[in-house]
């Protein structure tokens, strides 16, 4: 008991021992304030920049992907659920939404030479700012769709046949990922001519009648099949 009485004493001394003009502990105390108060303001202004009201701030998120979100169900919809901007661009877990917001640090320059500050010049990035989107989904597997939608939670049987069908055969197993099938689900889609489709029929799959989605997917397969009896093709 007296060794750790002496101890502690030794390590008080230490701390209270004048370091040129201030004690050790005072510098360890004011440290530690000042990291607190760099932390808060930090994580402050990082929560701002993840606001709906931050990303469309400037008009060419405003005028341009912002009004196509709104006529969207991902905006506007029977339950009264609605994503904004920062629930399908950043990630929640917040060491992926600082690694994000690093990447996501390259638009300002784009912000200041003004590469997409016309309808028009928007409209001829538009093909590249989506794939370069798609691959970033592709590559963490669809992070941010996953901060709404969970595989977990997904009730199969609320399905149209050919949706649960493909989920439980690519998506359940982790074979495909949701930006596979899912593209200008919120936005429109740039000129997709020579863009490899959203799904693809699998090799495994070809020849096999799927499941349809629809009474309208029946009616098209009817009067496709006329269509090739009638014409021979």
């Amino acid at each position: 008991m007296a060794r750790i009485k002496r101890l502690l004493l030794w390590v008080w001394k230490v701390l209270a021992t004048p370091a040129a003009t201030l004690s050790l502990a005072f510098l360890t105390l004011g440290g530690f304030v000042g990291g607190v108060i760099f932390w808060g303001a930090f994580n402050t202004a990082l929560e701002l920049t993840n606001t709906e009201e931050f990303c469309v701030s400037c008009h060419e998120m405003r005028a341009n992907v912002y009004e196509e979100l709104t006529r969207t169900v991902h905006f506007s919809n029977r339950s009264g659920v609605r994503a904004s901007c920062p629930d399908c661009h950043v990630p929640h877990e917040w060491t992926d939404k600082i690694a994000r917001k690093m990447q996501a640090s390259k638009e300002v320059w784009g912000k200041i030479f003004g590469t997409i500050n016309t309808r028009e010049k928007f409209l001829n990035h538009r093909l590249e700012l989506a794939k370069h989107e798609w691959a970033r989904l592709k590559a963490n597997d669809s992070l941010e769709c996953r901060n709404c939608h969970s595989s977990a939670a997904m009730d199969l049987s609320k399905q149209t046949q050919r949706a649960a069908e493909i989920h439980t055969r690519y998506l359940l197993p982790g074979r495909a990922t949701c930006i596979d099938c899912h593209k200008g689900i919120a936005h429109e889609l740039p000129n997709m001519q020579g863009v490899e489709p959203g799904w693809k029929l699998p090799p495994e799959l070809e020849g096999e009648t799927l499941p349809s989605a629809s009474a309208i997917d029946d009616l098209r397969k009817v009067m496709n099949d006329s269509h090739r009896v009638a014409f021979g093709n």
